[in-house]
């Protein structure tokens, strides 16, 4: 039975995808719920499982193709047949009218005879023929093995030389045609960008144009939070089963910024602003196939461990591209951390239609003045881009201020003060 493998339904708004590539080829056999292909929507990449087990027999849109969300783009046998591609036997009796009619068939053909009269004869000038003598034989072989072991450019120089010696030669024989060699180090690949790209960067140049971005920064002393995960690390692991990161810390200390500056985590709609009394953040988060941002819901009720779980649960399905279209919708406010990459200072892009992004970075050692003594402290660089429309540029100072001073004293988001 013939099984339809079509485009599901990846997000209220997206009708088409992309097809990154093909898992199985023609002919392979597949299981339920394998993975066949890899499709790339706007938001983001999954996997194209098979609907039952069976034989992949046709592949209607090959990698790199765009199609519609409910598109068949292969076909399935369910009992493993390919009932299309088998081909019919051939008729033994045509064969055999053929020879009743005095016309061998191919396989008469093709098939030796064994009869005596049918052996050719070979003729005694073929059998006495004049042989080489050792001189000559030497000198072919050593002529065959120069050739073999010459590269084909001094063949060409070889052809050459003997064409400027014996002038005669030249005209009876054609030069050898000389093939020109790609010069290295300058070759070219032509690949299509994936629809997650195309989408990112569109969006990304939509919001240069429609925002005003300026980006203001600041500095944290990360020394309070780096004593709090080396003093409990151990004991949170265990009891938790999950490692306590930085990223925690910073979603706690951007929802008690937000409560104080609520306008970047509103956003314009047409001529209104939106306030909300939620607060879902959105992770950036970096896979092969790009950039996605998966969205911690109600961050404002969840505990460091809960925190920590679901950022690393985004992390690894990135990675793999089992992020679900709803899980990347929405977001009211997002982090973006450079810093795992060696990054030490950045402007961040915002996400439309949110109204701010926070950047962090690598932590260094730097010195620094505390107390009127220059001291050596685990330093980070953080940066606030905002949506100029709607906050100001004091709201925007303050808010990243107010990140500064609960990172350096943690004990804020417990107290919240």
């Amino acid at each position: 039975m013939s099984i339809e493998l079509k485009i599901p339904a990846v997000g209220e708004s997206i009708t088409e995808v992309q097809i990154g590539e093909w898992l199985k080829s023609e002919g392979d056999m597949v299981k339920q719920d394998e993975p066949l292909a890899v499709i790339d929507s706007e938001k983001t990449t999954l996997e194209l499982p098979a609907p039952q087990n069976g034989r992949l027999t046709k592949i209607l849109h090959q990698a790199g193709e765009t199609v519609a969300v409910g598109a068949v783009v292969a076909r399935l046998e369910q009992d493993g047949q390919k009932a299309e591609e088998t081909s019919k036997p051939e008729d033994k009796s045509s064969g055999q009218k053929k020879a009743a009619n005095g016309e061998a068939s191919v396989e008469d053909k093709e098939k030796p005879s064994t009869h005596p009269a049918a052996k050719p004869k070979q003729s005694k000038a073929s059998e006495t023929g004049p042989q080489p003598d050792a001189a000559d034989e030497a000198a072919m072989a050593a002529q065959k093995e120069s050739e073999e072991s010459s590269p084909d450019d001094l063949k060409v120089e070889s052809s050459v030389a003997d064409k400027t010696t014996e002038p005669n030669a030249a005209s009876e024989t054609k030069a050898p045609k000389v093939q020109a060699l790609p010069v290295a180090g300058r070759e070219e690949e032509k690949v299509p960008m994936t629809m997650l790209r195309r989408t990112a960067a569109r969006r990304l140049v939509e919001a240069q144009q429609a925002m005003a971005m300026p980006t203001t920064f600041n500095e944290v002393d990360m020394s309070g939070v780096q004593s709090l995960r080396s003093e409990y690390q151990e004991a949170f692991e265990k009891k938790y089963q999950v490692k306590l990161g930085l990223m925690s810390f910073f979603i706690k200390a951007a929802v008690d910024a937000l409560r104080q500056f609520p306008k970047l985590n509103a956003e314009i709609r047409g001529n209104d602003i939106i306030y909300r009394n939620y607060f879902d953040i959105g992770v950036a988060v970096a896979s092969e196939r790009g950039l996605v941002v998966p969205v911690v819901r109600d961050a404002q009720s969840l505990a460091f461990a809960e925190l920590e779980k679901t950022v690393g649960d985004f992390a690894r399905r990135a990675r793999d591209g089992h992020l679900k279209p709803d899980e990347l919708e929405g977001g009211t406010f997002t982090i973006t951390n450079g810093g795992v990459f060696g990054s030490l200072l950045s402007t961040p892009i915002i996400n439309p239609p949110q109204s701010g992004i926070l950047g962090l970075h690598s932590i260094q050692d730097r010195p620094v003045a505390v107390q009127g003594q220059v001291t050596v402290r685990p330093m980070m660089y953080i940066a606030l881009t905002y949506d100029h429309r709607l906050v100001d540029g004091r709201e925007a100072v303050l808010f990243l201020k107010r990140i500064k001073q609960v990172i350096e004293t943690p004990a804020r988001m417990l107290i919240e003060v």
